[in-house]
C-alpha cells in the first residue's frame, strides 16, 4: 500500500472519490452504471479530480470476457489515454469476469498498474491482502439498493451510525438455530458490532448451561 497508494490526497481532502465523465460512444453496461451510480450518490463523490483521493474509470471493466457483449475492446489504449491514470495510482478497478470459459483466466486486458482491483473470485495466488477488494458475483439484474422503490430516506453509504449490527435474544443452547445463536459471541466485538444473547431459556435450561453462559447472561442484563 504503501509504494502504490498516495496518501497525500488524503489527508489533505478527507476521502474522497472521482468518477470519470463518460466518453462519448462508450457504451457501459446497466451493472456498472449501477456501481457508479452508487458511489456519485454517496457522501464520498466529488465532480473535482483535484479533491480527490481515489480514481474510478467510467470505461466498463466489469466483464472481461471476449466473447461476452459487454466485452469493451481496445481498453488499453483507452486507460493509457487518459490524462490522471498515473499508471493506475489511486484508482480503484471493478471486475467480475476476466477470461473466456473454459479457460478463465485474471487478466483483465490491461495492465492495470498500481491500481487496486475490486474483483470476484480472485485467486489467493493474485490477491493483495490489504490492497485488493475481493467482492461477491453478482447478477446483472441485482438490485442498486434494497427495499421497495421509493423507500430509501437517506444515501449516506456507509451509513453514519455508532453501531454496524446490533442483536439482543435468547441462545437456544440445544435444538435447531442453536448451531447459529451459539456462534453469535465470534462477531460480536462491543463496539460497533454488539451480539448479546442469554441462556435464559426454558425451564431447563441450566442443564444445558455451557462455559460461557454466565459471562453471556451478565453481557445480556447489563
Amino acid at each position: 500500500m504503501e509504494s502504490c497508494f498516495d496518501f497525500a490526497q488524503c489527508r489533505k481532502n478527507g476521502f474522497k472519490v472521482y468518477v470519470y465523465p463518460q466518453q462519448k460512444g462508450e457504451k457501459i453496461a446497466e451493472s456498472y452504471q449501477n456501481v457508479l451510480a452508487a458511489i456519485e450518490g454517496s457522501r464520498f463523490y466529488t465532480s473535482d479530480p483535484g479533491q480527490a483521493c481515489l480514481f474510478v474509470l467510467s470505461l466498463d471493466t466489469l466483464d472481461r470476457d471476449q466473447l461476452s457483449p459487454q466485452y469493451v475492446h481496445n481498453l488499453r489504449s483507452k486507460v493509457q489515454s487518459l490524462h490522471l491514470w498515473n499508471n493506475g495510482r489511486n484508482h480503484l478497478i471493478f471486475n467480475l469476469y476476466s477470461g473466456t470459459w473454459p479457460d478463465y483466466t485474471e487478466d483483465v486486458g490491461f495492465d492495470i498498474g498500481q491500481a487496486m482491483l475490486a474483483k470476484a473470485s480472485i485467486s489467493t495466488e493474485n490477491f493483495r491482502p490489504n490492497f485488493d477488494v475481493s467482492i461477491p458475483l453478482f447478477s446483472k439484474d441485482h438490485p442498486r439498493t434494497g427495499g421497495e422503490k421509493g423507500f430509501l430516506r437517506f444515501n449516506t453509504i456507509p451509513p453514519l451510525r455508532k453501531y454496524m449490527l446490533v442483536f439482543k435474544g435468547k441462545r437456544y443452547l440445544t435444538g435447531i438455530g442453536s448451531d447459529t445463536r451459539n456462534a453469535l459471541y465470534h462477531v460480536h466485538n462491543g463496539e460497533d458490532v454488539v451480539l448479546l444473547t442469554t441462556c435464559k431459556h426454558g425451564k431447563d435450561w441450566q442443564k444445558h448451561k455451557d462455559s460461557r453462559c454466565d459471562r453471556d447472561n451478565a453481557e445480556y442484563e447489563k
